[in-house]
């Protein structure tokens, strides 16, 4: 049985309306049909039928009595059936906590997301990349995505570099960009510790070893694709270590300005002007500074 707590049970029956004994719009044989595709299970199997035996019993049931790599499999094809183009921000959080238990199910919940990140490039592939990422991870498929990985890596490196005024030609592989960006960065002081640095060299090595995976064991090309597990690994090793370079570079980006508030702003500007009006005629001055502070 699964391993899904009654808080993340209530949550997806809130999503999927199961308080009307139904299961977003599925009829019954089309919901049967649904969890077949999904699980190879049938919904309608006298095991499910608990209570009523409606659709929503049924799928509460089947969160009872199945694995949680069954039951997270269901749930997230079922959250894939919700369109959020018009969703409210309320109905938005209640989508993300649900996914975040699905992960959970499947064993994620610890992996690093790497669609988190940020860029100040407004290039939309960085997005459409992170996506096909995120979705083999969701699909608890790391061994699909290593290619869509690579080649996110490669391109913010590449972005990264351009901003330090290095190099970024085509041909130059992966693990020679992070070699010439750690560089940049010893250079400029970023690095605050020497085991910081000595972690981001031998990340160097691990990317140039993560070429050969891309070329010979991804689905770059027709390839004998890499083990579960070691896809796995590879996913969060480079994730690591992009969410830890996002972070330094926004520690080290210049902060803007600050903005005087007017109400600041005014005081400041007349402070001489208000020594003046105290000296030369106290009545006045006391009425102005009641009219100052009710700014």
């Amino acid at each position: 049985m699964s391993d899904i707590t009654n808080i993340e049970k209530r949550n997806f029956e809130k999503l999927f309306g199961l308080a009307s004994g139904y299961v977003l719009d599925f009829s019954n044989r089309t919901f049967d049909e649904f969890v077949i595709d999904s699980t190879g299970l049938s919904i309608f199997d006298e095991k499910y039928n608990q209570a009523s035996g409606s659709k929503a019993n049924r799928l509460r049931a089947f969160w009872s009595l199945e694995p949680n790599d069954v039951v997270a499999k269901l749930l997230r094809d079922l959250l894939q059936c919700i369109s959020m183009d018009s969703a409210d921000s309320e109905q938005q959080k209640l989508y993300e906590v649900c996914s975040k238990i699905v992960a959970r199910l499947l064993g994620l919940s610890d992996i690093p997301e790497i669609v988190e990140l940020t860029h100040n490039s407004n290039e939309k592939e960085f997005s459409i990349l992170a996506r096909a990422v995120r979705e083999s991870i969701e699909k608890n498929e790391p061994e699909v995505g290593l290619d869509r990985l690579h080649t996110y890596a490669v391109k913010y490196l590449r972005h990264l570099c351009q901003q330090y005024g290095i190099s970024t030609d085509r041909e130059k592989p992966l693990h020679s960009l992070a070699g010439e960006y750690v560089k940049a960065l010893k250079e400029k002081g970023y690095l605050d510790s020497e085991m910081s640095e000595r972690i981001l060299k031998s990340s160097i090595s691990t990317l140039d070893a993560f070429n050969k995976v891309r070329n010979e064991q991804s689905l770059a090309h027709d390839n004998r694709i890499l083990n579960y597990d070691e896809a796995l690994l590879i996913y969060s090793h480079v994730a690591s270590a992009i969410r830890f370079i996002e972070a330094l570079e926004r520690r080290n980006s210049p902060a803007p300005p600050k903005k005087r508030s007017s109400k600041l702003g005014v005081l400041v500007d007349i402070n001489a002007v208000m020594l003046d009006m105290q000296l030369a005629n106290p009545r006045n001055y006391v009425l102005f500074v009641i009219g100052i502070n009710m700014i």
